[in-house]
């Protein structure tokens, strides 16, 4: 279940029909898809994109997308600091970044024109589509991270990153990530 913040005010969403409508009133699509899946850490690609198909073959249709993965990041993860700085920089995709989490949690942040920067933490069953050309980051945590995400595209090469280069995430570097209280 989804959390939002907007550091430099002070708020803090956790309803997720109201995190919902945030978002989506800002052009960022995001719903809870039912998540009751757990998977080994030796699950493929194939049992997990099988296990969401009844949820993702109809939203992969409906939106015109052609192709799904799913992205592991842990702990173990082979060169994940290098990994991580890339995506902690600010960025922009020719088209949109979908993702699925079916466990784990990542943090998005949203520089978006007339808006005070906000981030979203995503977690086990959050949706959340980046519209193509939005200003954004993400982190999936400098210690211990974990996140296992199904992640749809129309064509894999609109998700390559154009970096910024505005250095906006280094004003956020240290938001510690919320919690549930």
């Amino acid at each position: 279940m989804a959390i939002l913040s907007v550091p430099k005010t002070g708020l803090e969403i956790q309803d997720p029909a109201s995190i919902q409508n945030y978002l989506n009133d800002l052009g960022v699509y995001f719903e809870q898809w039912h998540c009751d899946v757990i998977f080994s850490d030796t699950a493929t690609q194939e049992e997990i994109l099988a296990a969401y198909s009844k949820d993702l073959d109809p939203f992969m249709k409906n939106g015109g997308y052609l192709t799904a993965d799913v992205i592991s990041i842990h702990a173990q993860t082979p060169n994940y600091e290098a990994i991580r700085a890339k995506f902690l920089a600010e960025h922009v995709h020719t088209e949109d970044e979908i993702r699925f989490f079916v466990d784990g949690q990542g943090l998005f942040w949203f520089n978006l024109e007339g808006h005070d920067v906000f981030n979203v933490l995503c977690e086990r069953g959050d949706l959340i589509s980046v519209p193509a050309g939005t200003k954004h980051w993400f982190d999936a945590g400098e210690t211990n991270p974990f996140v296992k995400a199904i992640r749809i595209f129309t064509d894999m090469s609109g998700w390559t990153p154009h970096y910024t280069e505005a250095g906006t995430e280094q004003n956020f570097s240290d938001f510690k990530i919320p919690t549930r209280g």
